[in-house]
């Protein structure tokens, strides 16, 4: 959740959260949320075959 991956902007991601433990720049920020279930559906197709997916 957004939580974890914290603020898009490492710099104005909170402490302990993955962007700012790992990210370089907002650009290569080591994690993506999607902002929809729509749009989750869309990005997983573009990243994942069908056999890849479980569940």
């Amino acid at each position: 959740n957004r939580e974890v991956m914290g603020a898009t902007n490492p710099a104005n991601a909170a402490e302990g959260t993955i962007r700012k433990v790992h990210a370089l720049s907002i650009g290569e920020n080591s994690v993506h949320g999607s902002d929809a279930p729509e749009t989750a559906a869309q990005e997983i197709k573009y990243w994942f075959s069908d056999t890849e997916i479980v569940g």
